[in-house]
This record gives structure tokens, sequence and C-alpha cells, in this order.
């Protein structure tokens, strides 16, 4: 049995049934995995079942199961032959509300594979959030602004597989950052209520979902973190920005400036944090600023003060 972060891979010889074991395929395959993983209770979906005994046969019951834990229980993502290679690969996905950027990872080495950007085509509707909000009350509005950002990310989904060379079945786990409003365009969430008095999301924390359940075109049964939102205003980008920075591990007081549709910034240590929010989504998508520009080549996106010499560089995009 081996750990890939979310994923984990357990490698089995089955017993081929016969006249004197005719044993139903699933009740074959989840009897033999709890016996590896002592677990009293194994997920396997139904639209998985229906592909299983066509997989078992291929393989000659000599099969690599993928599984997703799930608290106690644990899940059953994918299986393949052993003869076949073991690769497992995941996605991270930042949804913003201008950009759209992902990551192809390699579970095994943990390194990033290829990393690709694409403009957010919701910006047809309104290049403000708030113009998103309002279109998504009318009618059919939130399912084409769900559809639109799905659409989207599978043809980034596409790109970035091809790419590499590997099928988008390869893809095991994703991991979803987006502020509160895009984390509920994503799921279909209304947004209504967010920029209403007393500014309610319909949900903060999402669970462990499926690429089936939201729609993402990977392993159909990929689990998929999408980012827990604090409130209105600090989305699982903050979240992932705090995770990502470690500063909420760190002894000393630090400092996140987070810059996208609303400015975050954090201050705190391992022992607390504290976070204030304001709109800032203009001054990056040309409006109101007269320096401002959406996040397209030449546009700055990343800067360095070295602490030693204060010397300023920075990158652009492109």
């Amino acid at each position: 049995m081996d750990n890939f972060g979310w994923i984990t891979t357990i490698e089995l010889e089955l017993s081929p049934p016969s006249l004197k074991d005719n044993t139903a395929d699933v009740d074959r395959l989840l009897k033999t995995v709890h016996k590896n993983l002592n677990q009293s209770e194994i997920k396997i979906d139904l639209d998985f079942a229906k592909s299983l005994p066509f997989l078992l046969r291929e393989a000659q019951y000599s099969v690599r199961v993928y599984l997703s834990q799930e608290g106690q229980c644990y899940r059953i993502v994918n299986l393949s032959s052993q003869k076949l290679e073991s690769d497992i690969y995941g996605i991270a996905v930042d949804i913003g509300t201008t950009t759209l950027v992902m990551a192809l990872l390699d579970l095994k080495t943990l390194s990033t594979v290829k990393e690709i950007q694409a403009n957010n085509p919701q910006i047809e509707i309104g290049s403000d959030i708030l113009a998103r909000i309002h279109f998504a009350s009318s009618n059919n509005g939130l399912e084409t602004l769900r559809s639109m950002l799905l659409n989207a990310l599978n043809e980034m989904i596409e790109n970035i597989t091809r790419e590499a060379g590997i099928t988008s079945s390869q893809i095991l786990c994703a991991s979803i950052a987006g502020n509160t409003t895009m984390s509920h365009f994503l799921l279909g969430l209304t947004p209504y209520w967010i920029i209403r008095e007393p500014y309610i999301p319909v949900m903060n924390k999402f669970g462990l979902l499926t690429a089936k359940e939201i729609g993402l075109n990977i392993c159909s049964e990929a689990p998929c973190f999408v980012f827990p939102n604090v409130g209105s205003y600090f989305g699982g980008d903050l979240i992932a920005g705090i995770l990502s920075s470690g500063m909420h591990e760190q002894e000393e007081i630090c400092v996140l400036v987070d810059v996208g549709t609303n400015a975050e910034v954090v201050i705190g240590n391992k022992d607390w944090l504290v976070a204030c929010a304001g709109a800032a989504g203009p001054a990056l998508e040309g409006g109101v600023a007269s320096v401002g520009m959406m996040a397209q080549e030449g546009a700055i996106d990343s800067f360095f003060i070295d602490p030693d010499t204060l010397e300023f560089q920075f990158s652009t995009i492109g």
C-alpha cells in the first residue's frame, strides 16, 4: 500500500470467479480491499460499479486500486491493471475573477508538471463581480455563469493533459480555490445574498466533492477539495494563501496581502490571525485607477525586495 497525498494505492491479486465461487464482482473487490485496509466501510459509486466487470477482466484480476480517504471511510476512485504504469496526477486550480490558473501536479514526485492560465470567460458578462452577481439573478443567469466557468476549466484540462502527454482520467484529485462568489458560481450556488445585508453566503464549507458532482472532466470519482470561505469577503483563495505562505505556523508576526477583486490583508502568526478586506478589483481590471490593467501580457505579476540591498525586482506576464 502506498500513499500519495489524498490518493492511496493497493495492488491486489483477486481470485477469478468460478462455479465454486460466484461472488459478485463488487463484493469480491470490496472484500479483498477491506482485508488490506481493515476499514469498516469502503464506498463504491454506482457508475464505477457499471464499469468494474470489464476492468477486472481486462486486468485478469491483477489490479491496482486507487482510493481516497473520507474520515474513517475509503472511496474507490479508480482501478487499473498492475501491468500499466501507475502515474498519479492532480490539479490545483485558482479561480480568479479575471484569470484562471491551473497547475498539473505529479503526486509521486510532488512536482509541478505544467502550469497554464486563461481569461475567465465570465468577463463577457461583466468585468466586475457585482455585474455578474446581478446577472446570476436573471433567468438561467446562474447556470450560464457556471457553464462558462466549467467549459473554460475543462478546456484547460484538455490543453494541459495534451501538453503533458497524459489522459484526463489519470488526474485523480483536484484542489480548487476562489473567492466566495467564484466558489458559488462553480458549484451553482446563488450569490444573491452575498452582497445584501447582512451579507450571507449559501455555504462556507463544501466538504469533499467528486469531479462528477462538480462537472470537471477528470477521473469521475476523483476527490475535489474546494477551499472553504470564512465569510462573504474572505474566500477560499485567501485560506489557500495563508496555508501556502505558512504564516499560520510562524512564531514571528507576518503580513499577507492578496490583491484581487477584493484586497485582503492578514496579519498574525501561529497563535492568532486577523484579517480585513476592501474592494480592489478596478485597480487590476483597468477601471477607476489610471495605471490599472487586466492580468494580461505586460502586467506585473510578482515583485521582490531584497532585504539586504532593498533592490526592487519584478516580473511581468508573458
